[in-house]
């Protein structure tokens, strides 16, 4: 179904993030080509997460269980006729009929706002917590040393990941409350300030950290699946006499990445709902969209 590919396309999106850093200087970098590479870093990130944005936009309409077009009859692969959910192009082409082009990247500056502080936050974490280089090992006789490489390597990204996801996730809080107006209409939440007032109003600090919880542990959940399982099939799958060993390497943690964040999904999901739960919203009415208080 459209739906269930729609959702697949948007955990490959989000799974980038936890994998994803500023490039690190070397020990005797100065400070000019450090800054410069993590402005380039900051603007290629927004510029993906404004690219992504529609697609973010659709799932999380899908995810809350907002339906205005009727499912189409089509054939699956077995030859008989089923249901078919709007798949991505024809949810976007329904909200730009409603909202115009502009309505396609409705939350996107928050997101954005959300995307920079997560990238600044990580590069800042590096530079003040370095982690030691380690010799690269790569023989099976050194299955232990390179086991803890990969160890230490993870549980310091683990802590940045889990830093700058505390310091972006009331961004991240606006941005889907922005996009869930879209289902009634609402304008309650508007720019970024008038919505960081309005949350405080209502909720008080800890409105901007609904949803935080399920988030960390789908990071850490994705971050040690994915680092782990590279490790070994690296390890022991592929061969170090095979000539395009060094590239088959290259490529497994990405194919890991895709795969484990199929597993971690769930946690994203239930992120998503606490964070548009219990703000006076339509969708908050409909039988669709369960309350979702904790995990």
């Amino acid at each position: 179904p459209g739906s269930t590919i729609l959702c697949w396309l948007g955990m490959a999106v989000s799974s980038v993030g936890p994998g994803v850093h500023p490039p690190a200087a070397g020990p005797g970098a100065g400070p000019g080509p450090a800054e410069g590479a993590e402005v380039l870093f900051v603007a290629l990130s927004a510029g993906f997460t404004s690219l992504s944005h529609p697609l973010l936009y659709v799932k999380l309409l899908v995810q809350v269980g907002h339906e205005p077009l009727p499912p189409t009859v089509g054939r699956n692969l077995l030859g008989r006729k089923v249901l078919y959910l709007p798949g991505f192009f024809t949810y976007a082409r329904h909200i730009v009929r409603v909202d115009g082009k502009k309505g396609l990247f409705r939350g996107l500056t928050p997101r954005i706002i959300s995307s920079t502080l997560s990238t600044v936050t990580r590069g800042r974490v590096k530079k003040a917590f370095p982690l030691e280089d380690m010799e690269h090992v790569s023989n099976k006789d050194d299955v232990k040393t390179s086991l803890r490489k990969v160890v230490k390597e993870t549980s310091h990204e683990m802590m940045m990941q889990c830093v700058s996801r505390v310091i972006s996730h009331p961004l991240h809080v606006i941005s889907m409350r922005c996009m869930v107006q879209f289902v009634g209409r609402e304008v309650k939440y508007g720019g970024v300030l008038s919505s960081i007032g309005m949350i405080l109003k209502e909720e008080g600090f800890g409105g901007f950290f609904v949803g935080l919880i399920p988030h960390i542990l789908g990071d850490v959940v994705f971050l040690w699946c994915c680092n782990l399982l590279a490790h070994f099939i690296n390890t022991y799958a592929v061969d170090d006499n095979f000539n395009q060993a060094s590239v088959i390497r290259s490529y497994t943690k990405f194919v890991m990445g895709i795969a484990v964040s199929m597993l971690t999904y769930p946690f994203l999901l239930v992120g998503d709902l606490m964070a548009v739960n219990n703000c006076g919203y339509v969708i908050l009415f409909l039988p669709r969209l369960p309350r979702i208080s904790s995990l």
